[in-house]
């Protein structure tokens, strides 16, 4: 159920909020009038981005990025640089999962970095989820 602007909080209220009592998060982030997902972007560069990586360097290609993702409606709230499992993680507003989808496609099709998306959950949407009646049966039971 959709609740009127006024009703609706950012995400930045939650954390400015979180001590406070009966502090509420918002499971959508809000930009303008259009509600949007927040998602992960997980990369690992390949022999071949690595080398572009060392020619252009990081601001270059963080700007790049950047770039790509607000050309499909999005915002980047985050991008780091990592030295573990994944070269670059990036947090980021996209409109809908199918645009996620299709920007991550875009990027693993271009070649030089292989990208996974990671849908990112707020702490009221869990709440939720643990709340829906489920059945499951396991294998062999």
């Amino acid at each position: 159920m959709k609740r009127p602007y006024a009703a609706r909080r950012s995400r930045r209220s939650y954390a400015a909020n979180q001590s406070g009592a009966g502090a509420r998060v918002v499971p959508q982030c809000l930009k303008g009038d259009v509600e949007v997902a927040k998602f992960l972007l997980k990369s690992t560069y390949t022999l071949d981005g690595v080398k572009g990586l060392a020619k252009d360097g990081g601001s270059k290609r963080a700007e790049i990025a950047t770039k790509a993702i607000e050309a499909a409606g999005g915002r980047v709230e985050s991008l780091c640089f990592g030295l573990g499992e994944h070269d670059t993680y990036v947090v980021c507003d996209l409109p809908d999962h199918k645009t996620a989808a299709a920007l991550a496609i875009a990027i693993r099709a271009a070649g030089g970095v292989d990208t996974r998306v990671v849908p990112l959950l707020t702490p009221q949407e869990v709440d939720e989820a643990v709340q829906k009646q489920m059945s499951y049966q396991p294998p062999g039971a």
